[in-house]
């Protein structure tokens, strides 16, 4: 049982933890989307070149490493959310709302306005997650060789409504 849910900005030294953090939560994805997801392929230097780009948050539940989150500019006034992960023992327990929601504080304290980010077709609960956050399906781009729609772009205006 989840008691104490702790969030801290990351360091470039968090790389490997948070490589290690992304590869086991997309594991659950392997084999079920088309092409692969590119988190399969992450490295502490890929991580540490998103970080360096903009940030990360990392989350701890009881002092055990649960999740992380990346984000970086994608726009003059448009913050990215990526690769989202929270180990499966930590699913379903807030860690997840928790590392968006403080993505969108540091993002609106930085004087982004909006929040940005991609989910897979192949995974309607991750679209469904990010909607009850507030999130709106803005449109579907394909991955390169492929005909079909196989990502969608989802975006959230950030301050008061």
């Amino acid at each position: 049982m989840m008691t104490t849910l702790a969030l801290r900005q990351a360091m470039l030294e968090d790389a490997p933890l948070m490589t290690e953090l992304i590869l086991t939560a997309f594991e659950d994805h392997r084999g079920k989307i088309v092409p692969p997801s590119g988190a399969h392929n992450e490295t502490p230097d890929k991580v540490r070149a998103k970080l360096e780009q903009g940030g990360g948050i990392i989350a701890t539940v009881d002092g055990t490493s649960a999740g992380c989150v990346v984000y970086y500019p994608e726009e003059a006034e448009q913050m990215y959310l990526g690769r989202l992960a929270v180990l499966p023992d930590f699913r379903k327990h807030g860690v997840g709302q928790a590392l968006v929601a403080a993505v969108e504080e540091t993002a609106l304290a930085m004087g982004f306005l909006r929040m940005s980010l991609a989910v897979r077709v192949a995974l309607p609960g991750n679209r469904a997650f990010f909607e009850r956050l507030g999130y709106s399906v803005t449109g579907y781009e394909s991955h390169a060789g492929y005909t079909e729609p196989t990502f969608m772009h989802l975006v959230k205006p950030l301050g008061k409504s």
